[in-house]
């Protein structure tokens, strides 16, 4: 699991555009903390630390500490929203939880040891990654930090399923065990039509007027 951070937050009695984007003015950027049968309670949060967070990875994997009014409140970001035009983060869902709150979350996949798999070095293969992610269900407290797959004498034609993942005691798939994950697929060959390649160009000569034939729009006056 990552290591937990704390973020120090800000109350927020005032919602709506006009408060949120007197926000974002202040570097600050709106949130809410729900869940836990609790009423949801409106906070603002450090833009630039948040944003930081957000693009370090696992940042919907890693529980937080954040503090506001005087308590400190367990949370993991469950969603966030991102300016369409500017890329910019104007939002962030967090979900409270306790050591007894179980989640569904996506968890990275890594690869290692490509030079070892003889479908890979000596073949020319390809790795062909199909999901990037796998989702599980684990306690908040024990969320993996990610899954490792070791390539070692993988061929080509060799599947890496979900089956393949190494999952801690309290942790499990939510989809089926054979989910294929990635595989090792051969190079992709060049086409060369040799035909066309060795076709002599054949030109093409303006065609004279026949006879008696006008030449397109015109008219006989006569």
């Amino acid at each position: 699991m990552s290591e937990t951070y704390t973020v120090k937050a800000e109350a927020r009695e005032k919602v709506g555009k006009g408060a949120a984007r007197a926000l974002r003015l202040k570097g600050l950027v709106p949130a809410v903390i729900y869940g836990d049968k609790q009423e949801p309670l409106p906070i603002a949060v450090p833009y630039k630390e948040t944003f930081l967070k957000l693009h370090a990875g696992g940042f919907k994997t890693t529980v937080a500490n954040i503090e506001v009014g005087g308590q400190t409140i367990k949370v993991l970001p469950k969603d966030f929203q991102l300016d369409p035009v500017r890329d910019t983060l104007i939002h962030v869902d967090f979900l409270r939880v306790s050591d007894r709150t179980i989640v569904t979350v996506a968890v990275a996949v890594h690869f290692e040891n490509e030079d070892d798999a003889p479908g890979i070095k000596a073949d020319n293969g390809t790795l062909n990654i199909a999901h990037h992610t796998v989702e599980v269900e684990c306690p908040a407290q024990s969320i993996p930090d990610g899954f490792t797959i070791d390539l070692t004498g993988k061929k080509i034609g060799d599947a890496i399923h979900a089956s393949d993942l190494t999952l801690p005691a309290n942790v499990k798939l939510t989809e089926g065990a054979e989910m294929v994950i990635a595989t090792i697929v051969p190079p992709m060959a060049e086409e060369v039509d040799e035909l066309d390649a060795e076709a002599p160009v054949t030109e093409v000569s303006e065609q004279e007027p026949i006879p008696g034939e006008g030449s397109e729009g015109e008219t006989d006056d006569k």
